[in-house]
């Protein structure tokens, strides 16, 4: 990213300004993203350092990286997906800026070879996303499951004592056989 930034370019250049406003605001926003991900995770890391700590794991609930959780899942995001995106889409930027002037040959060269890039790494996310998602799916499924199982064990509890109890009711009667 700090060779994004300093970039030397030329002050006859021929590069369209509207590349140049582009290269401009891509670097922009790759740094902002990165610094935004960078300022969640270092305010959220002494939290969690805190509760490693911990010895009471009742006190795991009352940290406030489980209040954060959105900020996390963000800060990944941002870092991850988007500032990868907006990586790719910088080199492919800076490959016109600065090669336009010497050769669009070698501009188109790089944009071409990361193309693949770009596939390979969005089937690559869209896996990983999906996975997760899918487990995620299954954990919540097999919770429910087990909730289900716990109200009908419950609930046959609970219909056998009352049985129980009206009959004996009912009847008049003192002791069970």
């Amino acid at each position: 990213m700090v060779a994004m930034v300093e970039v030397q370019l030329n002050s006859d250049t021929k590069v369209p300004s509207e590349m140049l406003i582009a290269f401009a605001v891509c670097t922009t926003l790759l740094v902002a993203v990165h610094m935004l991900a960078l300022m969640i995770s270092t305010c959220i890391l002494p939290n969690i350092e805190a509760v490693c700590n911990l010895h009471s794991i009742s006190l795991v609930h009352e940290s406030p990286h489980e209040r954060l959780h959105w900020y996390i899942e963000v800060a990944w995001a941002f870092s991850t997906l988007l500032g990868l995106l907006l990586f790719l889409l910088e080199i492919a930027i800076l490959c016109w800026v600065k090669f336009y002037d010497f050769s669009q040959v070698a501009a188109w060269s790089a944009c071409i070879v990361l193309i693949p890039v770009l596939i390979i790494f969005l089937a690559f996310a869209i896996h990983f996303y999906r996975s997760l998602v899918a487990h995620k799916y299954e954990v919540t499924v097999s919770g429910i499951r087990e909730l289900e199982l716990l109200k009908e064990q419950i609930e046959s509890t609970d219909v056998e004592g009352r049985n129980g109890v009206n009959l004996l009711q009912i009847a008049g009667v003192t002791h069970v056989v």
